[in-house]
């Protein structure tokens, strides 16, 4: 059997019927660049996140970067980020001047971990990012408890004051794994100030190429996302404020906006493979399976077990002849295409050795870069595929 780790083919063709009408709808119309596609698209999708204001982006990437700098971030700030993320995270601090301050993540939640961000924060801290991964909410209402007892208390949605210095702080999502998904029963993207969102192909909600979006119920804030995604300007040739081209193309929004309607029985056939990998590997004591929080509905971006192991590392950080790797090796002999999220943390990669951090500054990160390994999930994957990949899982452990 041949299982790949994403089968985007098999999602493309149970929707082809309604993508292609829209995309050839675009073309027809010339709309390449935001137009009525994206626009309907930006009501939608800010719509089910709950916000009221929605800007489609040319990338997540960019949407990162386009939230930091629409609130003022810049040389000389700092900017809190958990060291388990896609650095895609930290550009959006770096792109601004600012210098990325790392923080643990949380052993269950692989999110970063509240308890941690005090010894983090200075003076010169501006924004705290609260990156969702892997499909999972931050734990922000802890995030913001742990701020209390620093003397921070909430001066409003998404920004805290220090009671003694007056220093603010902006409490940011980065939601890139975590469409739809909810912390309290609330969904994600308005638990801050703002928030980024993107639409990499592999996205639980992805675009045919690239493509991001930035919400808020913040109308100030709208209204500099608006005009720095788009040169600055509110209106042509005239360019109040800095800005970039950072538009969404209107064949994107015409994609997103059809993949929409099925984000939520995707999502829920997402937790109907969890459910079913949960059942089969319960019993694999060589394997911690991923923790779903009781705040949380995961909507699984990624399946990431840890495979616990003896470690050799290698000058360069990257784990070799570990249980992990000769796993990975098994499963792929015999066609099951897994994934690395991410064997090598912020803090150890060669750009940011400037600030500093060296091995062992985060231990539950650099373990779980250690012993972390994706398994596929994708809704259109079925009860034989899953049953494969676990029958060969605990096949491997028997050897």
């Amino acid at each position: 059997m041949n299982i790949p780790f994403l089968d985007l083919k098999a999602q493309y063709h149970s929707i082809k019927d309604e993508v292609l009408p829209e995309i050839n709808d675009v073309l027809d119309n010339t709309a390449y660049v935001l137009g009525k596609p994206v626009a309907e698209f930006e009501h939608s999708f800010g719509s089910a996140h709950d916000c009221k204001y929605c800007y489609g982006v040319s990338s997540g990437t960019d949407g990162n970067h386009l939230v930091l700098w629409a609130l003022g971030i810049g040389t000389g700030d700092e900017v809190i980020i958990p060291v388990n993320t896609f650095i895609a995270t930290a550009w959006g601090a770096t792109l601004c001047g600012a210098k990325p301050v790392f923080v643990d993540c949380h052993s269950d939640s692989y999110n970063i971990d509240p308890q941690k961000v005090e010894a983090a924060i200075t003076a010169k801290t501006k924004a705290i990012v609260a990156v969702h991964l892997y499909g999972q909410a931050a734990d922000v209402d802890g995030l913001i408890d742990n701020l209390r007892l620093m003397n921070y208390e909430l001066k409003e949605k998404g920004i805290v004051k220090n009671n003694k210095t007056g220093q603010e702080i902006f409490i940011v999502e980065d939601c890139a794994q975590a469409h739809i998904a909810e912390y309290k029963k609330v969904k994600v993207g308005g638990l801050g100030i703002a928030s980024s969102f993107s639409f990499y192909p592999g996205k639980n909600l992805g675009a045919y190429g690239e493509g991001g979006a930035v919400i808020t119920n913040d109308e100030v804030l709208a209204g500099k996302f608006k005009m720095i995604r788009d040169h600055g300007s509110e209106r042509k040739y005239l360019h109040p404020i800095y800005g970039h081209n950072y538009r969404m193309e209107g064949i994107q929004g015409a994609v997103l906006g059809v993949k929409l309607k099925h984000l939520e029985d995707w999502t829920n056939g997402r937790r109907q493979v969890a459910a079913k990998y949960r059942e089969l590997l319960k019993d694999v004591e060589q394997i911690r399976l991923p923790k779903e929080m009781d705040y949380a509905k995961h909507v699984y971006h990624l399946f990431v077990i840890q495979v616990n192991q003896s470690i050799t590392q290698s000058v360069n950080h990257v784990s070799h002849s570990n249980t992990r790797d000769k796993l990975q090796k098994f499963l792929s002999e015999n066609g099951i295409s897994t994934g690395l999220h991410y064997p090598i943390p912020l803090h150890l990669q060669p750009c940011f050795q400037h600030l500093g951090y060296k091995k062992g500054d985060f231990p539950v990160a650099e373990e779980l870069a250690e012993q972390g390994l994706s398994l596929p999930i994708y809704p259109e994957l079925t009860d034989e595929q899953i049953e494969y990949v676990a029958s060969k899982i605990k096949l491997f452990f028997k050897k």
